[in-house]
């Protein structure tokens, strides 16, 4: 009897000979994350006089199923920064790890620097790169929030091909179809900043979250929303949506039984 579990199930090699491993080769490309299969939806987000709010719904989809109703997906980064992912939850808990392992080594650091949200929106937009040039991206569409080094308020994307670009107020996955345009709406391009306040961008950001409740099948009605200003970073992740019910339907004319 052979006594190594790794081994079992397997011929005799002073009988049969060594297994050859050759046959498991594949000269193919890297396949990990091709096809993600836990996935979440909308990161929006906005700046306004003195810092950026950012949401996201708590809401992971395993395919067209609500799997799992209470992910987070918004983390926070040594006190500077927000990140808001969209996509691949495991990808997001990798870069997540990293950012764990980036923070410790910055907080060891001698020099007593820290990385601020532009620093770290580059090095991140620079893995995913890196990911995407070896056929294997991180299956992410990321919101870097916080302040630059001049202590101005700083809102950028990165996807997962590592394409990089900034507005005043950002959005992924479907709330770039139905979220962006309400924050434009509300906060016109040649609205300066200095006259967003933060009441107004934290109202419209709910005003979002509302409608991709409603229009997007992959949203839900609860969500986390962080807001970042110099005094520091403040997270709420078990808000929901207020008398948000879709009772109306039944008085809606086609819908169910009802035909008059």
């Amino acid at each position: 009897m052979d006594h190594f579990p790794g081994t079992w199930g397997r011929p005799r090699d002073d009988i049969y000979g060594p297994y050859d491993h050759s046959y498991l080769q594949s000269t193919g490309p890297k396949a990990h994350t091709q096809s993600p299969a836990v996935t979440g939806t909308s990161v929006v987000a906005v700046k306004f006089n003195g810092g950026v709010v950012m949401a996201t719904d708590n809401l992971a989809s395993y395919g067209s199923l609500a799997r799992f109703t209470d992910v987070k997906r918004i983390r926070v980064f040594d006190d500077a920064a927000i990140v808001g992912f969209g996509g691949d939850v495991s990808d997001m808990q990798h870069i997540d790890r990293l950012l764990g392992s980036i923070q410790i080594r910055e907080n060891y650091s001698a020099t007593g620097n820290t990385l601020n949200a532009k620093n770290l929106h580059t090095y991140l937009s620079k893995v995913f790169y890196k990911r995407r040039s070896e056929m294997n991206p991180l299956w992410n569409h990321i919101l870097v929030a916080g302040f630059d080094g001049e202590g101005k308020p700083f809102l950028s994307s990165a996807d997962l091909l590592g394409t990089t670009y900034t507005a005043p107020h950002l959005a992924t996955g479907f709330g770039a179809h139905l979220a962006i345009p309400i924050l434009r709406r509300r906060f016109p391009e040649e609205t300066p900043i200095e006259n967003i306040s933060k009441e107004d961008a934290i109202a419209a950001l709910k005003d979002c979250m509302k409608v991709l409740f409603y229009r997007d099948a992959r949203s839900l009605d609860q969500y986390s929303i962080a807001v970042i200003t110099q005094d520091g970073i403040e997270v709420k992740e078990q808000e929901k949506l207020e008398a948000q019910s879709w009772a109306f339907a039944e008085t809606i004319r086609g819908y169910g039984t009802q035909v008059n």
